[in-house]
């Protein structure tokens, strides 16, 4: 028996099970990974940016080797956990929504000998299936923000982390000072009401125990990001006749411009959050 998520939660579920959905992301955003990258020209390739980013939130860390434990909370296709494990020796749970993005993560932690240093776990970040204290560290990149109840991810975030552990992560946000009513197109495209914003994530954390260490603030990285998708889609869409479906693809482009005007109209941000649990 399948387990019972919020509707919102099942939303996200349904759309990342679906044919096209997991067809598109695996084709165009990279075969790795589903987050934002970190781009040294506009032009950069997806898949080298996306690495970037892991890189620069490996660093904030205190330290990565064999004996640490990480959780990636909607960690997709796994090619996070995949990176660090090779690079670091770590060993990472992934717990991601989606069963369609969890085979592919499964088949290529096979491929690529991976197997012993990384669990992929069907299931939701607002009810995380590990005991109390469990982690060294809480991962995400660009998840979060498909929560209903983004403060209860927070508090499991805590929950599962030993003292002293570190919440290091990502999401796309609304400005502190953002008018919500320029942002209903993304709102609408992601089927929520509202996005995180630096001010929510800084008052939620702390109300669980959690100091700020750092907010490494890109936001001109998020319309790089999603205009390099957009121009990867238009390339591609020959390519993908087939693969992904027309309607698919038009309701993605149309989308994907939304994110790059609030990105670039400064309603919209992104970044680095790290905090560490009190011990």
């Amino acid at each position: 028996m399948s387990k019972k998520y919020s509707n919102e939660v099942e939303v996200a579920r349904s759309y990342y099970n679906s044919e096209d959905a997991d067809n598109f992301y695996y084709h165009v955003w990279g075969g790795e990974d589903l987050h934002l990258g970190i781009y040294k020209t506009p032009d950069e390739d997806i898949y080298t940016a996306s690495r970037r980013t892991i890189d620069q939130m490996a660093s904030k860390a205190k330290k990565i080797d064999e004996n640490t434990r990480i959780i990636d909370l909607g960690g997709g296709f796994a090619g996070s956990a995949r990176h660090l494990a090779k690079k670091y020796g770590c060993h990472v749970a992934v717990l991601n929504l989606s069963e369609a993005e969890n085979e592919r993560g499964r088949k290529m932690n096979k491929e690529q000998g991976l197997e012993d240093l990384i669990d992929v776990v069907d299931g939701s970040f607002d009810d995380i299936p590990f005991d109390d204290a469990t982690f060294d560290i809480v991962w995400s990149e660009d998840a979060i923000l498909h929560s209903n109840d983004r403060e209860k991810v927070v508090e499991e975030a805590a929950r599962v982390l030993k003292p002293g552990g570190e919440f290091i992560f990502t999401d796309p946000m609304q400005t502190d000072n953002c008018d919500e009513q320029v942002l209903q197109p993304v709102y609408d495209r992601i089927n929520l009401s509202s996005l995180g914003s630096p001010a929510f994530y800084r008052k939620a954390c702390k109300k669980y125990g959690f100091q700020e260490q750092s907010f490494q603030e890109m936001a001109d990285q998020l319309s790089t990001h999603y205009n390099r998708v957009l121009q990867e889609t238009e390339k591609n869409e020959d390519r993908l006749d087939g693969i992904v479906s027309k309607e698919y693809i038009e309701n993605m482009k149309k989308g994907l411009r939304h994110w790059v005007k609030g990105g670039r109209e400064g309603n919209l941000t992104w970044g680095i959050f790290h905090f560490q649990k009190q011990a």
